[in-house]
């Protein structure tokens, strides 16, 4: 099993119990700070992704660390010391990853993008998440980006699905239709 899969089978774990007692949110910011610890301590990095060291000693290491950090013992803390026990810590960034899309996914909440050619005002970027937002069903937060490329207009990329009202697409059609009428 690939750690992507793995974390992802953790995350998945860990949001229905997180779900069951009510604390998705909470979960969330508790798995994010403790990944912040750890991410932030490149010493702390190298000693729990270390794989001579024993997985008992990285428990007790992660057990002083839950501790000093005042996370409450609750279904994160107990799924991190399971990590800890099973040496498989360096699955926390994929992991925290994978968490926070099924909460996403839960608030029906997605990410995406928006290119336009000049920067966007905050009023622009609001009407366009809004008309996203009627688009697809969920609440939508983008990304705004500039590519002077596309000449005018915007291409918005919400997953998988891309809507692209670009001026440089709409001369492309154009070209295409006039070199095809002319044959």
């Amino acid at each position: 099993m690939t750690a992507r899969a793995a974390a992802t089978r953790y995350a998945r774990a860990l949001f229905d119990v997180a779900l069951a007692e009510g604390s998705v949110e909470r979960s969330q910011d508790e798995l994010q700070t403790f990944g912040d610890l750890v991410s932030g301590s490149d010493q702390l990095t190298n000693v729990l992704g270390n794989p001579a060291i024993p997985a008992a000693r990285k428990h007790a290491l992660v057990a002083a660390l839950l501790d000093r950090s005042g996370l409450p013992t609750g279904p994160v803390s107990k799924l991190i010391l399971l990590l800890a026990d099973r040496d498989r810590l360096t699955l926390l960034p994929e992991l925290a990853r994978a968490y926070r899309e099924r909460v996403m996914d839960h608030q029906r909440i997605v990410r995406g993008d928006v290119t336009t050619a000049l920067p966007l005002a905050p009023d622009a970027l609001q009407r366009i998440q809004d008309g996203l937002a009627r688009a697809t069903g969920r609440r939508v937060l983008l990304d705004a980006r500039t590519d002077s490329s596309i000449i005018g207009g915007a291409i918005a990329r919400i997953g998988s699905t891309v809507y692209d009202g670009s001026i440089t697409t709409q001369l492309r059609k154009i070209r295409t239709a006039l070199v095809e009428g002319n044959q």
